[in-house]
């Protein structure tokens, strides 16, 4: 079996971190991917993966310290999860999830945010739910929040309210809050955005969520990267101009 390597605040510029791309376009968003997870180890973040150049990792910190808008004291939360490709069915999922529950053992549990069906950028709910998890909280339009306690009595995490809302204070054009959280997002929240406000003739706002603090009181479970229309709630998914333009054309439908 291939070995699982833990990154650390030293070693971490020197490793793939799995889930960034050769594509030059998002060489800068990889470089402020690994400080933000180096400054997050300052505050127990763990990011484990197996010794390969592929996706297949997980990434974790203590609930208290997760950038996502919850309450789950003494939980530990499952930031990202992925194993893709060739190394699917083999086991490395169980093997990275076993690593997250073994860290976990003084906690009251794990927490993790899926949705009600599979999407993009989340992990399978399935595959939590046949590992023992289940859902405590829900968030529109599809977020739910994941559970596998070990403590019967410790009281169940939840979103925050300001986690439902699914809305922002704002009305005109496209809004996209994002964060240092994933490889892609610097390139996309910026030159794609540009290139789809030239295209479409729309405004365009970025927010960019740089503590803690903002992104545990943001209007979305996933802080990574949400787009809003007109201050409703569009996607969570990292949109291009070909996204975009689908959304519109759904719009007219």
């Amino acid at each position: 079996m291939m070995d699982i390597l833990a990154l650390t605040q030293e070693n971490i510029f020197d490793q793939h971190i799995c889930c960034s791309l050769s594509d030059k376009d998002n060489q800068n968003g990889v470089t402020l991917k690994k400080q933000w997870l180096q400054c997050r180890m300052e505050e127990g973040l763990v990011f484990k993966k197996l010794d390969v150049r592929g996706k297949v990792f997980i990434e974790y910190i203590p609930a208290e310290y997760a950038w996502a808008p919850i309450e789950a004291a003494n939980y530990l939360f499952i930031n990202c999860f992925w194993v893709a490709g060739r190394y699917k069915g083999q086991g490395y999922g169980a093997r990275l999830l076993n690593e997250c529950m073994q860290d976990a053992k003084e906690k009251h549990g794990i927490v993790a945010i899926s949705s009600a069906k599979k999407k993009p950028y989340l992990t399978d709910k399935s595959y939590f739910i046949k590992n023992g998890f289940q859902v405590c909280d829900t968030a529109p339009p599809y977020f739910e929040l994941l559970v596998k306690r070990f403590d019967d009595q410790a009281p169940y995490p939840t979103f925050k309210a300001t986690a439902k809302k699914a809305r922002i204070e704002q009305t005109d054009g496209l809004v996209v809050m994002y964060t240092d959280q994933c490889p892609f997002t610097d390139f996309y929240a910026n030159q794609e955005l540009d290139a789809i406000q030239k295209e479409f003739q729309i405004p365009v706002q970025r927010i960019k969520l740089t503590s803690r603090e903002e992104a545990q009181n943001a209007a979305s479970p996933f802080t990574t990267y949400t787009a809003y229309w007109n201050g409703e709630f569009l996607t969570h998914e990292i949109l291009n101009r070909k996204k975009f333009e689908a959304f519109l054309n759904k719009r007219k439908t």
